[in-house]
C-alpha cells in the first residue's frame, strides 16, 4: 500500500503553481474550491478528492502520479 505524505504534496501543488504564475485564489477557482481549501492542500492538512486531483494535473500541466509524488 502507498503511504502518502500530504505535506510533500501540498508543497508540490504550491511549487507547480507558483510555476504556473497562478494566485491561490486563480487555482482555487479553476478547480472549483475555495481558496482557504486550497491553501489547506498545500500545507498539507487537508486531502483532495479524486476528481480535484484530476483537475489540478490538469490546469497545472503535470500528471496525478507527480502531485502525488509517486514519480519525479
Amino acid at each position: 500500500m502507498i503511504d502518502l505524505n500530504m505535506q510533500n504534496v501540498g508543497e508540490r501543488i504550491k511549487k507547480l503553481r507558483i510555476e504556473s504564475g497562478l494566485s491561490q485564489r486563480e487555482l482555487a477557482e479553476s478547480v472549483g474550491v475555495a481558496q482557504n481549501t486550497l491553501a489547506q492542500y498545500e500545507k498539507g492538512t487537508s486531502k483532495t478528492s479524486i476528481d480535484v486531483l484530476a483537475k489540478l494535473a490538469v490546469v497545472l500541466e503535470t500528471t496525478t502520479d507527480y502531485i502525488l509524488g509517486l514519480e519525479d
